[in-house]
């Protein structure tokens, strides 16, 4: 039998492992390196890649950074999930606000010393990706439109790292994000919908409390609609390999997603679209694998590009 301190230890590892929405980091961190491997460096063999330090130490410290921002997004958004989240909030609570905030700054501190065995230019890109996250967490959440654009695009910059680590600028690259950038817009604005009581009780200014439920789902259609500019220049343009074979999935998920996004109008519905949402995402990490599983052997030849 546990004795009874232990037993509180334990739940308050599983509190703060809920509060860093740990089951999210290795999903991250598998994207970065399968997106190194086949999109931003091609050319170099699967186990170099994994086999490089510097790679390494940027996918911790994206890692650590984003549970970071989860600790402060969790620490300004507590008396809201009492309303949106109350499971959720009653496991986050075994953890003090003053132990989230230690954590946290602890963790940023460990970001910067991994950022300076890399380079001066991680230590500036991590700094300026953590005071993005406090500024997101602090303010510009509560307000319309650039919330959900600010939350989207630093659901993206991780990738943006590994991006700056290799100096590959390929076009395809901008055109997978851009794909990555409109599901999580999509998704932000259908977490609005799913939160909208707790977003009113809380004076949070999201698009369905200030222009409506209405305004909210004709913003995500357009968006929906607008994700095929990127489909078509990945699998029309740009060599995708059997990746398209995602992307057109994708679509046809996406035009029934809108179907049902017109028939709902409760927390439930919205969380179904929600959860929609993170397979496409989720599925595309594993997908990437599928522009050219040869890389993984020989890597790929850059004159075929």
């Amino acid at each position: 039998m546990l004795s009874r301190k232990t037993k509180i230890t334990l739940l308050k590892i599983i509190s703060m492992f809920s509060v860093v929405r740990g089951y999210n980091i290795p999903i991250i961190a598998l994207a970065q390196y399968l997106s190194a491997i086949f999109i931003m460096a091609p050319e170099k063999r699967a186990l170099s890649v994994l086999l490089d330090f510097n790679l390494f130490i940027i996918v911790i410290a994206s890692g650590l950074t984003i549970a970071s921002g989860y600790i402060i997004n969790n620490f300004y958004d507590s008396k809201k999930d009492l309303i949106n989240r109350p499971n959720k909030s009653k496991l986050d609570r075994l953890v003090s606000q003053k132990t989230k905030l230690q954590v946290y700054f602890t963790v940023n501190f460990v970001v910067a010393l991994l950022a300076f065995l890399v380079s001066f230019r991680a230590v500036l890109f991590f700094s300026v990706y953590i005071f993005l996250i406090w500024f997101y967490s602090h303010k510009l959440k509560k307000y319309p439109i650039i919330g959900n654009l600010t939350a989207s695009l630093l659901a993206v910059l991780p990738f943006f790292a590994i991006l700056l680590y290799y100096k590959n600028l390929y076009p395809q690259i901008f055109a997978h994000a851009s794909f990555l950038f409109l599901l999580l817009l999509i998704r932000e604005i259908i977490k609005d919908l799913e939160n909208i009581k707790g977003d009113i009780a809380n004076d949070y200014q999201t698009i369905p409390v200030k222009f409506g439920e209405v305004f909210a789902k004709k913003t995500i259609t357009l968006l929906t609609v607008i994700t095929i500019l990127p489909v078509y220049f990945l699998v029309e343009i740009y060599d995708v390999g059997y990746m398209d074979i995602y992307f057109y999935v994708s679509l046809i998920i996406l035009i029934f997603f809108l179907i049902y996004l017109w028939k709902s109008d409760s927390k439930p519905d919205y969380l179904r679209l929600h959860n929609i949402l993170k397979f496409l995402v989720v599925s595309g990490v594993f997908c990437i694998v599928l522009i050219d599983p040869e890389v993984l052997i020989h890597g790929r030849n850059l004159l075929k590009i």
